[in-house]
C-alpha cells in the first residue's frame, strides 16, 4: 500500500516538473529576446541622436558624460543636410518686414507731408527713439534729413523713399565689416566664443551658426562650455547630433567651463576641424565674479590658439538695457561682434544702430524666428528694405 501511494506522489511530480519545462522555460526564453537589440540594428542611443531626442533608455549624452571626450555622431544617422547660408536674410524679409513695417510706414508718411514744420520733424525724431535707435543717432538723422529736404525742394514719393533708405544704411553703416571670421588658419580652426546674459538664446544661436557653417561645407566642433546647466548641453549635442558636429562636454554638472573650453579647442585642433563653437553659460553683466570667470574662458582658450570672434548675444526685444549689457561685456572680453535674436518680434529694429554706435562693432548675425534656418548674415540693405517695404 505504501508502494502505490509513494508511487502516485512520484507520478505527480513527474507531470509537474514536465508542465514547467514545457511552459515556464520557454517563456522566460522568449522574453530575454525582447530587450536584447539585434546586432544589425541601432542601439536605443543611436536611435535617440537619430531623431535628435534623448533616448528613451539612456539620458542624452550619457556616454559623453563619463569624460569630458568628444561625443562623436554615429555612422548609421541620418544627417540633415541644411540649406548654404547665401541669401538667408533676402529670404526671410518678408517676416522682418511685418515687424518693421509700421516705423517705415510712420517715417514715410510724416516725411512725405506737404509742410515739415518743427512739429513734424519733432514727430520724426520721436518715431526713430521709439524704435530704439537712441537720443543721439535720431538727432543726427533727423539732422541730415532736414538739410537733405531743404536742399531737394519738392519731393515725390520715390524721391522720399529713396532719402530715406540712403539715410538709414549710412547710420547702419554699410561700410563695416559683418564678415565671420570662421575659416581655420595656420593648422588651426577658427575658434567662436558666444557670450551673453541669460535667456537671449546663445545656446540656439550656436546651433543655428553650426547648421549654417556645416551647410556651406565646414566641419564644425561644438563646446558645451555651459556647466551649470544639464539642459544646456543636452541642447547643444541635440543640435550638433542632426547635423553632424562633434559636442565636447563636462563629465559632470558644475565643472570648470575654462577647461572644457579648452578641451573643445583642443579636440578641434587634432581632428583638424574647421570651425570650433564655444557657448558659455549666461551671466548678469554686473555679477563680477562671473564676468572673471568669462575673461579667464577666453584667457585659457588663448593658450593653444587665438580666438577669431567673441559674438555677444543680445535680445532685439529688450531694446536700451540691451546696450547697459554691451557695455558689461565689452569691457571683459573684445567683443568683434553682435547677433540680434527675436528681430522679427520686435518694432525696435533701431536698436541696430544703437548697438552697432556704442560699441563700434557691427552687427554681424540676426535672428529671425525660432525655425532651424532662421539665422541669418545682417544686411543692411535688405534690412532697410524690409522696413520701408
Amino acid at each position: 500500500m505504501d508502494y502505490v501511494i509513494l508511487g502516485i506522489v512520484l507520478g505527480v511530480l513527474a507531470i509537474a516538473g514536465a508542465g514547467w519545462l514545457l511552459f515556464v522555460r520557454p517563456r522566460r526564453g522568449r522574453t530575454g529576446t525582447t530587450y536584447a537589440p539585434p546586432p544589425a540594428k541601432p542601439s536605443s542611443q543611436q536611435t535617440g541622436q537619430q531623431t535628435g531626442q534623448p533616448s528613451s533608455q539612456a539620458p542624452a549624452g550619457a556616454g559623453a558624460r563619463e569624460t569630458p571626450a568628444t561625443a562623436a555622431p554615429s555612422a548609421t544617422l541620418d544627417l540633415e543636410r541644411p540649406p548654404p547660408s547665401a541669401g538667408r536674410l533676402v529670404r526671410l524679409r518678408a517676416r522682418l518686414a511685418r515687424s518693421q513695417s509700421s516705423v517705415g510706414s510712420a517715417l514715410l508718411n510724416l516725411l512725405s507731408r506737404d509742410r515739415l514744420d518743427d512739429d513734424t520733424w519733432d514727430e520724426i525724431e520721436e518715431v526713430l527713439i521709439t524704435a530704439d535707435v537712441g537720443v543721439a543717432p535720431a538727432r543726427v538723422m533727423v539732422d541730415d534729413l532736414r538739410t537733405k529736404v531743404k536742399v531737394l525742394g519738392t519731393r515725390g514719393a520715390a524721391e522720399v523713399r529713396d532719402l530715406l533708405r540712403t539715410e538709414l544704411i549710412g547710420q547702419l553703416g554699410e561700410d563695416m565689416d559683418r564678415s565671420l571670421k570662421t575659416e581655420p588658419h595656420g593648422g588651426n580652426p577658427a575658434v567662436v566664443l558666444m557670450v551673453g546674459v541669460n535667456g537671449t538664446g546663445k545656446t540656439t544661436t550656436c546651433g543655428k551658426l553650426a547648421r549654417n557653417l556645416i551647410g556651406d561645407g565646414r566641419t564644425v566642433l561644438l563646446g558645451a562650455a555651459d556647466t551649470f546647466r544639464a539642459a544646456a548641453a543636452d541642447q547643444l549635442q541635440t543640435w550638433g547630433d542632426r547635423v553632424g558636429a562633434q559636442t565636447v562636454r563636462a563629465d559632470r554638472e558644475g565643472a570648470d567651463p575654462a577647461s572644457v573650453a579648452f578641451e573643445a579647442v583642443s579636440k578641434g585642433i587634432e581632428a583638424k576641424i574647421d570651425t570650433v563653437l564655444v557657448d558659455t553659460a549666461g551671466r548678469l553683466h554686473t555679477k563680477t565674479g562671473l564676468m572673471d570667470e568669462l575673461g579667464k574662458v577666453k584667457r585659457v582658450i588663448e593658450k593653444r590658439t587665438t580666438v577669431d570672434e567673441v559674438l555677444l548675444v543680445l535680445d532685439a526685444t529688450t531694446g536700451q538695457n540691451g546696450l547697459r549689457q554691451a557695455r558689461g561685456f565689452a569691457e571683459v572680453v573684445d567683443v568683434s561682434g553682435i547677433v540680434l535674436t527675436k528681430l522679427d518680434g520686435t518694432a525696435k529694429g533701431g536698436i541696430v544702430i544703437a548697438v552697432q554706435r556704442e560699441l563700434g562693432v557691427p552687427v554681424k548675425l540676426v535672428g529671425l524666428g525660432e525655425g532651424p534656418d532662421d539665422l541669418a548674415p545682417f544686411d543692411p540693405g535688405a534690412f532697410v528694405d524690409a522696413i520701408l517695404g
